[in-house]
């Protein structure tokens, strides 16, 4: 299936701004950092002359602008100033809608404006960087070879002749040593190479530029006029008509005299796959993991030892095949984080506070389905840390702290969840506030006793807001409760934690993916369920004798420490009698542990992810379905909303004993 050509310019001209807009963040720290402009003048050069290839008009256009603004401070005329970088920032941001084809028209214009401001600012300064060393000899000699398939990718070998002639005089011969038999030869192949000698005082970056679309992928060789290139066996070609072409050919002799050049650079060793394929992918081997069960079930009920040596075989490559599939879809939670480098220095500007941005665990790694869902809750975690958690610098300063406030992004894995912590070291979250104001809404009674969680918790209540004026961060009423609903689609729990004068931490925990888990499989009643795996701690037997001692008050001493249960049978109305030998499965929920009653333990199981369907999607207790060997269906408990939705029941029975 091929692929839209501007639907895929669209996915590497993103890639190509997420790189500008890190390297940009960058340079706003280090002013002086030549690499970097010249990365950044790079990445704009390049997607003006890919728009242009590509129809993209307006891009080129627009990107036209901004790329000659870095070109003055390349090459030293402007220096780069902080005000620079934020218009190239925001023309990023313009760049990206033009891609998408939904840019206003007015925004580009005053963008421009502001750029044209910036630039002429910056040159007031004269902090003038040196010009680019010429070399003395006056000239270069170049030996380029492109890369077969490169017309096929849209270069012209011509056009780039021309851009070198553009530059100064310059001599062309060709190589034909690699040019196959005719009964051999793909037209749309590039087999040729040239030695072109250019004269007159020329920067090495400007002939570097002219190559800047197919640089990484061609062999070249580029030496001041006076040291040979390569091979001085060519065949001379005449560049000054439009339609010349190669005429001639090349001796033994001058091919073995070019090979001491370098080679050509190997690409890497990654594909790009789309998302969708990947899902489908992705389906077929929870399609096999089920098939997989059922003969496993089948050969260990009436099967032969043939039969089940096959069945392991069959289970072993399927294990193997999930796992890799697995990591497929896993993606470092860097890819997040490195999205907010830009926010925060929106934020510090819009604020007029000092804010860092520190990171860690930015290798660990999660599903990327759910690094797509969590940007959103993260954004808004982030916009309240540093609207009402920091505080100004003359506020910080009074209070003895660094005028920098620091907001942390860290992530680790956790058996089968990971962990991500949003933290600052602000003023803290004002309890009496959130008090006053859960009052005033009717969230809790007046003078209602809640511990500390349960009141940091209230900052999550839909509507729930403590700013005393409305800002375009944060005191709309909106947002934490986004988080709240967000976290628990995705199967995650939230912490809150606050120490006033410190700072604040929220602690996100979220399993690693969403489409294959380990489960435990239980049965309670004539049901079959499936726990997750990542959440049991240990399972242990409930006698009989503590099963009736502990009515009305749901507790067990475990190595002395009291642990709540639910009685998993009479949450389900299942209308059976239990079991005389039931069994607590004892599971972790935030800090705290829960056990369930449960009837039966009937083992681990392999558990593929299928989703509710929207008749039972709003029963809070499951987060999914699977389908058995048997074929039948068993219900994923939902751990987390299966606690808070049975506390008001033993609640009542509590107060009924």
């Amino acid at each position: 299936m091929s692929e839209d050509p501007a639907a895929a310019f669209r996915i590497e001209a993103g890639e190509l701004l997420d790189q500008v807009e890190q390297d940009l963040l960058d340079l706003g720290n280090r002013l002086d950092d030549r690499r970097l402009v010249d990365a950044v003048f790079r990445g704009l050069h390049t997607l003006k002359g890919s728009g242009a290839m590509f129809g993209f008009t307006a891009l080129a256009g627009f990107t036209h602008h901004c790329e000659s603004a870095f070109d003055k401070v390349r090459k030293g005329q402007v220096p780069a100033t902080a005000e620079l970088v934020s218009v190239i920032l925001s023309a990023g941001d313009h760049m990206r809608a033009l891609v998408d084809g939904d840019a206003p028209g007015d925004r580009g214009d005053a963008i421009l404006k502001a750029l044209s401001i910036a630039v002429a600012s910056a040159r007031s300064g004269e902090a003038v960087a040196p010009e680019p060393p010429v070399p003395s000899q006056g000239g270069w000699t170049l030996f380029f070879r492109l890369p077969v398939d490169a017309m096929r990718n849209g270069t012209n070998p011509l056009t780039l002749l021309q851009e070198l002639r553009d530059l100064g005089a310059c001599t062309v011969a060709v190589h034909t040593d690699a040019v196959p038999p005719l009964s051999q030869l793909d037209p749309t192949d590039c087999h040729l190479a040239w030695n072109v000698t250019l004269l007159g005082d020329i920067p090495r970056e400007a002939i570097e530029d002219v190559f800047i679309f197919v640089m990484d992928d061609m062999e070249i060789v580029l030496e001041p006029l006076g040291q040979p290139a390569a091979a001085d066996t060519a065949v001379p070609v005449n560049i000054d008509t439009p339609g010349a072409t190669a005429q001639g050919g090349m001796s033994t002799e001058a091919g073995e005299a070019g090979s001491d050049r370098p080679a050509t650079r190997v690409a890497g060793e990654s594909i790009r796959i789309p998302a969708e394929r990947l899902d489908i992918l992705m389906d077929r081997v929870g399609e096999l993991v089920i098939a997989q069960s059922r003969l496993s079930q089948l050969a260990h009920q009436d099967g032969g030892v043939a039969l089940r040596s096959v069945s392991e075989e069959i289970e072993r490559l399927s294990g193997e095949l999930r796992d890799t599939m697995m990591g497929l879809r896993m993606v470092p939670v860097g890819t997040l984080f490195g999205r907010f480098r830009r926010l925060i220095h929106d934020l510090a500007r819009e604020t007029g506070k000092a804010i860092e941005l520190v990171t860690d665990g930015e290798a660990t790694e999660v599903d990327k389905t759910i690094i797509e869902r969590l940007f959103d809750p993260l954004v808004h975690i982030v916009r309240n840390s540093c609207d009402h958690g920091l505080e100004a610098v003359e506020e910080r300063r009074t209070a003895g702290k660094a005028e920098v406030g620091t907001v942390r992004l860290s992530a680790h894995q956790a058996g089968g969840e990971v962990v991500i912590t949003i933290a600052d070291d602000g003023r803290g979250i004002d309890r009496a506030r959130v008090r006053a104001k859960a009052e005033a809404n009717g969230l809790i009674a007046p003078g209602q006793v809640l511990t500390d969680g349960e009141l940091l918790g209230l900052i999550f209540a839909p509507g729930f807001s403590t700013a005393a004026q409305v800002t375009s961060l944060s005191g709309r009423g909106v947002g934490m409760d986004v988080v709240k609903r967000t976290l628990e689609a995705l199967r995650g729990t939230i912490d809150v934690t606050s120490v006033d004068g410190e700072g604040s931490t929220i602690c996100l925990r979220i399993p690693l993916t969403l489409a294959i888990i380990d489960g435990l499989l239980v049965r309670v009643g004539e049901g079959r369920y499936v726990v997750p795996l990542s959440a049991v701690e240990e399972c242990l037997e409930l006698s009989r004798e503590e099963d009736l001692r502990s009515r009305g008050r749901s507790l067990i001493c475990l190595r002395d420490q009291l642990v709540p249960y639910l009685r998993l049978r009479e949450i389900f109305a299942t209308g059976t009698p239990p079991d005389p030998y039931q069994k607590i499965v004892v599971v972790s929920v935030g800090a705290e542990r829960v056990g369930l009653v449960v009837d039966q333990i009937v083992g681990n199981h392999q558990t593929v992810i299928k989703s509710m369907s929207s008749l039972h999607r709003g029963i809070g207790s499951f987060s999914g379905a699977t389908i058995l060997g048997d074929g039948n269906v068993a219900l994923i408990l939902d751990i987390g909303n299966l606690v808070d939705a049975a506390q008001p029941r033993e609640e009542r029975l509590l107060a009924a004993g």
